[in-house]
């Protein structure tokens, strides 16, 4: 018996063998891409899987933080930004942000992809396909920050407006000045060019603005504020969903900023551990600074104070070591707590504390840059920087002050587009269609009246 078996497997050895041997081009030889080139899209397309699971993360931290007579119309936004923000996308924001013929101020080309080669070019490198859903789900991202500052009073009809015109044209302009190779990407200071690895500013500080204008031409909450202008607290309905939409966040940042590596290589653990670590440090240093304000270790805003780290790191996760990681994450954490506070007392009320996490944070992200960046991260324009050979452009690090002005001149130039056409989007549908609901369908609370449904069946909703 075992002779025989060991014969059957010589056998079968030797078939394998002539296979091989007889028709080596249809086993080994490929006129196409190489092994890498699918590695690179195939870790791209996964990480952009786990950037758009980030929408369920949002949906629950908005709803969790918000009351129970709104529940459908928050998961209702989130719905709508992944549906309608990606239509945009595919229409016209891809086109006006990467396409092939624009100018410094807007691109043009491939409007839905039209003439667009969609498989993995035969030298290797990211398909259009892979680089269209990567980008696609961070434009959905983008618009999602907003939703949680206008939650509570804003028409639907209105929102989807919002999130188209977002997704369309005010977003994939930042991205084409920047990632796209226009405005802001052609300016120097000194020898500093902008630096943004994942999207503090793109992405997160992008959205917070869009998220301040909102929330601004909103008005606050009815009974947010009392006869004496003190705020009051409104408190969210489930906080188990906010702590787990913190928690799918936090996975989803896994798939954000190793993802924008591009790339399946040596580098992407290296910007997981830097998410990991200011991610922690936010909520760590959040916790210290709210038990001290405060005199309670308030849940709600430790995860806030995670997301802080996450969205603070985003933009030098590619560019520094571990230890300023830890500490741009932990600085994150502690401006969110007086952030939040700051705009409380300002009458721009926020429910789930958007502006501050992502528009405050966002900018502390993009300016860090300058403070602390030691590696090139691929945008800093320094040839390859490594353990061995750092190629420094953070002050901290003996860089100077270029790269913190290019930074600066970054920040300024994304607020300004930001604010200007959001505020003229919020203005002009104010004026028309209209932006808030009415008092008392404010009071009742939008799911019956604005989606003829509740979120909880049988559930008594108070205001």
């Amino acid at each position: 018996m075992r002779n025989k078996r060991a014969l059957r497997i010589i056998s079968g050895l030797g078939g394998v063998a002539a296979v091989l041997a007889i028709a080596p081009s249809s086993v080994f030889a490929q006129d196409g891409p190489d092994t890498q080139a699918y590695l690179d899209n195939i870790w791209v397309f996964i990480a952009g899987i786990l950037v758009f699971f980030m929408q369920a993360g949002f949906a629950l931290v908005e709803a969790g933080l918000t009351r129970a007579k709104n529940v459908v119309n928050i998961f209702a936004k989130n719905m709508a930004d992944a549906i309608v923000g990606i239509t945009a996308w595919f229409a016209v924001g891809w086109a006006f942000a990467f396409g092939p013929d624009g100018g410094d101020l807007i691109g043009s080309g491939q409007f839905f992809l039209a003439d667009a080669d969609l498989l993995i070019p035969a030298e290797g490198g990211l398909s259009i396909a892979t680089q269209f859903f990567f980008q696609a789900v961070f434009a959905a991202t983008a618009v999602t920050i907003a939703s949680g500052a206008m939650a509570e009073r804003t028409k639907f009809s209105s929102y989807l407006i919002f999130s188209t015109v977002m997704c369309a044209i005010i977003y994939p302009v930042v991205v084409h000045w920047t990632w796209g190779g226009g405005l802001i990407a052609g300016i120097e200071i000194g020898d500093a060019v902008y630096s943004d690895f994942a999207g503090s500013g793109i992405v997160h500080m992008t959205g917070g603005i869009a998220a301040f204008m909102g929330a601004l031409f909103l008005g606050p909450r009815i009974g947010k504020y009392d006869a004496d202008g003190k705020a009051r607290a409104i408190p969210g309905h489930n906080i188990p969903f906010a702590i787990v939409g913190v928690f799918i966040l936090w996975l989803g940042w896994f798939g954000f900023n190793p993802g924008s590596e591009l790339a399946a290589d040596e580098f992407v653990m290296t910007v997981g551990v830097n998410t990991m670590l200011a991610a922690v440090a936010g909520g760590l240093f959040c916790t210290i600074t709210i038990w001290l304000v405060a005199g309670k270790p308030d849940l709600a805003m430790i995860g806030n104070g995670v997301l802080a780290g996450l969205v603070a790191i985003t933009a030098p996760c590619g560019a520094v070591d571990p230890l300023p990681a830890f500490i741009i994450g932990g600085i994150g954490g502690v401006l969110v707590v007086f952030s939040v506070f700051f705009f409380d007392k300002i009458k721009i009320d926020d429910p789930v504390g958007a502006i501050s996490v992502h528009g405050v944070c966002g900018a502390w992200g993009l300016l860090s840059i300058g403070l602390f960046a030691k590696y090139d991260d691929a945008f800093l324009g320094r040839g390859v920087g490594n353990a061995d050979n750092p190629q420094e452009a953070g002050l901290f690090y003996g860089g100077g002050l270029d790269q913190l002005a290019m930074q600066a001149v970054m920040l300024l130039i994304i607020l300004a587009w930001v604010a200007v056409t959001t505020g003229a989007l919020f203005f002009a549908i104010k004026s028309t269609i209209g932006l808030r609901v009415s008092a008392e369908e404010e009071i009742e609370g939008l799911d019956v009246l604005e989606h003829g449904l509740q979120g909880y069946s049988g559930d008594t909703v108070n205001a």
